[in-house]
């Protein structure tokens, strides 16, 4: 861990099941992740992911790159673009800071509409004796 290191992208599909099931498994019911027709009424063109998922995944993509003995410390994220079915996001993240073994990345979440999330992830990586 360097600060300027980057991180390898990960692109993940968007799918109206993703979508409904990050809803679900996180206990967030609101129609507009599981609803297209409401959804659309709200004035939506679809469902689209919500801010749980979001951090859900941005979690697997650091705890990914670090290893098993990645512990997230801190997330802090902020949503912008929204994710509906059929896109694609492409997560990127740059090593910023570096204290011992924890470490800050700048994460970045984007698809055609521009950047569903950016936001920060303090790691450590524990290393094995």
């Amino acid at each position: 861990m360097k600060p300027g290191e980057e991180l390898p992208p990960l692109t993940i599909p968007i799918t109206r099941t993703l979508i409904v099931a990050g809803a679900v498994a996180s206990r967030d019911y609101q129609d507009v992740h599981h609803d297209a027709e409401l959804a659309r009424e709200k004035g939506s063109p679809d469902i689209f992911m919500n801010i749980l998922t979001t951090n859900g995944l941005v979690g697997r993509y650091i705890t990914d790159h670090f290893g098993p003995g990645a512990v997230l410390r801190r997330v802090a994220i902020r949503l912008g673009a929204p994710n509906y079915p059929g896109d694609t996001m492409t997560l990127t993240g740059t090593v910023t800071e570096v204290a011992g073994d924890t470490a800050t990345v700048r994460v970045v979440g984007a698809n055609d509409l521009g950047h569903h999330v950016t936001g920060t992830v303090t790691v450590t990586v524990e290393v094995a004796p």
